[in-house]
């Protein structure tokens, strides 16, 4: 269910991105990016990792049938996270200013975090009740709640970003003397995802107001004592602190990449200026801070977007085993574990290595299609892509990994894991930016790089502090078949492309890449089951 969820919603998604970046452009996006590099790192901690938390503490009550502390975890949850979560909301209001002047360097961005600020509370309101229906084992909550989101999100963003644009002289009437037009246009379409963050939230309560949990007056009798409250909250924050934290630093690689991106940038244009002068000035202007901006926009807009695509949908196959795990574990059921292990990743690498080769080996003609009039921001980015594919691999791997960490007890591991993981992204943008001839690819590289690491670590991790044994094979076959698959893509595109475009040679290159795909799996005798043990 989350993964046909993430599918439709990675859809709605991508018709929500695609038209944006084609009406802002490689500078608009940047103002749009740097919105999400404050947003982030205070949404992860606030938010992400509230949902690992909810479910598995509810996961593990319901396993003992305590349905009386299930429905505390939830009330006691609701009360303290809205508090976080308008705590939130007001730091995002204050750092906004300082944070686009002189970390982002991008002072024009301030509209742009400020209306996101919002989406913080809402976010916390909406992460309690998807944990405590994914532990539950309901998944229709956060699956529909998602298309709520996605769907406001596209009607609210593009409308409200095409108002912006079309009508200027109306819209800067309301905003700050010398905000642009474009800058605006931004603001506006991050307006839009905050009213989209509304809208799951709302749909979320009004669900649970209306349907409700299927937890009767009988099934709450007995074992919950209310003197548990503090031990309830401690057993909360155990998990959330680590989670958040983890989440956190893996958001920095986003951070990163904004307060170092741009920086490095002004060092490599300034060593090579006629280089990106010739190449950008076209888009950008001759001015160093816009052709800056215009790279990166460019990278973060297309590049980062289809990055993220694939391990945002296998990442539902991580949610899908916290559940499962969590209740093995506090069965000690070494069996289930071994079992819904090994599915979750085997779900995770069949989706995850042949999109990732497929990328590495397209990467050109995929924003060619999707972008057909942003000639400018695909030449800066699709090199860059090229070089983010092999993270889109590991970073999908490592989703369930760290969820399943989380799931046994162990998200300190994970917190270790990424922190490292960091560690390789902040040296790898540092030494490989500043060099003309690499410039924004060496932000891709140190990412690809960074999960690498992570993806091993957590592998090696998981095996030790469980018991549970992943082995190569599980990797290996999903790998030959991706490798096959892209191989097939790029001859058969190359062979069309004359013939029929880039139009129609790079939708039949694809469907011809994954028919060989699946025919090689089928050869392996790999196959996503439907049946209880395999899903």
């Amino acid at each position: 269910m989350l993964l046909v969820s993430a599918l439709v919603t990675k859809i709605i998604g991508a018709i929500f991105k695609l038209p944006l970046t084609n009406l802002l452009g490689g500078s608009g996006m940047g103002y749009f990016s740097c919105a999400y590099g404050l947003f982030l790192p205070v949404y992860a901690l606030s938010i992400t990792g509230l949902t690992t938390a909810v479910a598995k503490l509810t996961a593990e009550r319901s396993a003992l049938e305590d349905y009386a502390g299930v429905r505390r975890i939830l009330r006691l949850s609701l009360y303290c996270f809205t508090l976080i979560g308008l705590l939130g909301t007001g730091a995002i209001l204050l750092l906004a200013k300082p944070f686009c002047r002189y970390v982002a360097e991008n002072p024009d961005a301030y509209l742009s975090v400020l209306v996101l600020a919002p989406a913080i509370l809402l976010g916390c309101i909406s992460a309690v009740f998807r944990g405590y229906y994914e532990g539950l084992r309901t998944m229709y909550p956060t699956a529909l709640s998602q298309l709520a989101e996605a769907l406001a999100k596209l009607l609210c963003g593009l409308g409200l970003c095409r108002y912006a644009l079309t009508h200027p002289a109306v819209v800067l009437r309301y905003l700050p003397d010398g905000t642009t037009p474009l800058a605006a246009a931004s603001a506006a379409a991050v307006l839009g995802v905050t009213l989209s963050c509304a809208a799951g939230t709302l749909f979320l309560v009004l669900r649970h107001v209306c349907v409700g949990d299927g937890i009767s007056p009988d099934m709450r009798r007995g074992k919950f004592s209310p003197g548990d409250d503090r031990a309830l909250y401690r057993a909360l924050f155990a998990v959330l602190v680590p989670v958040a934290a983890g989440s956190l630093i893996t958001n920095l690689t986003n951070l990163i990449d904004l307060a170092t991106g741009m920086h490095c940038l002004h060092t490599a244009i300034a060593r090579a200026p006629g280089a990106f002068a010739d190449r950008f000035a076209g888009n950008a202007g001759q001015d160093p801070a816009a052709l800056a901006n215009f790279i990166f926009g460019s990278f973060s807009g297309l590049a980062v977007t289809m990055f993220n695509l694939v391990p945002s949908m296998t990442n539902m196959f991580g949610k899908g085993a916290i559940p499962a795990i969590a209740a093995a574990h506090a069965r000690q059921d070494r069996k289930a574990m071994q079992r819904d292990s090994a599915a979750a990743m085997l779900a995770t690498g069949f989706l995850a290595f042949p999109a990732g080769m497929g990328i590495a080996v397209l990467a050109q003609p995929i924003l060619q299609l999707l972008y057909p009039h942003r000639s400018g921001e695909i030449l800066a980015a699709a090199p860059a892509l090229g070089w983010l594919a092999p993270g889109v691999i590991f970073l999908a791997l490592t989703f369930p990994l760290f969820s399943m960490l989380q799931a046994a007890g162990h998200a300190r591991t994970a917190l270790r894991i990424m922190l490292i993981g960091v560690c390789c992204k902040l040296a790898g943008n540092l030494l490989l930016i500043p060099l003309p001839q690499v410039n924004i690819a060496g932000a891709a590289t140190s990412t690809s790089l960074c999960y690498l690491v992570t993806f091993l670590l957590a592998l090696y991790a998981y095996r030790r502090k469980t018991g549970v044994r992943l082995g190569v094979m599980l990797f290996a076959k999903p790998a030959y078949g991706g490798m096959l698959c892209a191989a097939g893509a790029a001859l058969s595109y190359s062979l069309l492309l004359s013939r029929l475009g880039n139009t129609l040679a790079l939708p039949a290159a694809i469907c011809t890449g994954g028919c060989i795909y699946l025919f090689a799996m089928w050869l392996m005798g790999i196959r996503l089951s439907t049946r209880r043990e395999h899903t």
